[in-house]
């Protein structure tokens, strides 16, 4: 059975964050914990002191597709906003 979902309706590959960094492409650069904390990042949030703080885009970008409770991962969509990322970086 092939890690990530491959939905023939979208074309999406979509993946939970178990199934993600288990995958060959990811599983040297991400931990469970390091995607939980991107996603946790994607959200506008505020301070203490009332501040926005900026989020990191990956929710923007399409990456993060919520159903209930589960929180999946568009595999193309986060490859897309990390190549950008790694772009404007440098």
């Amino acid at each position: 059975m092939n890690e990530a979902n491959d939905n023939p309706v979208s074309g999406r590959r979509l993946a939970t964050i178990g199934n993600m960094v288990k995958l060959p492409e990811y599983r040297h650069a991400f931990t469970t914990s390091a995607i939980r904390h991107l996603i946790f990042d994607a959200t506008p949030r505020q301070d203490s002191k009332g501040n926005s703080l900026p989020t990191n885009g990956l929710f923007e970008a399409g990456a993060i597709v919520r159903v209930g409770r589960k929180v999946l991962i568009d595999l193309d969509a986060f490859d897309a906003w990390f190549d950008a990322l790694r772009s404007t970086s440098a």
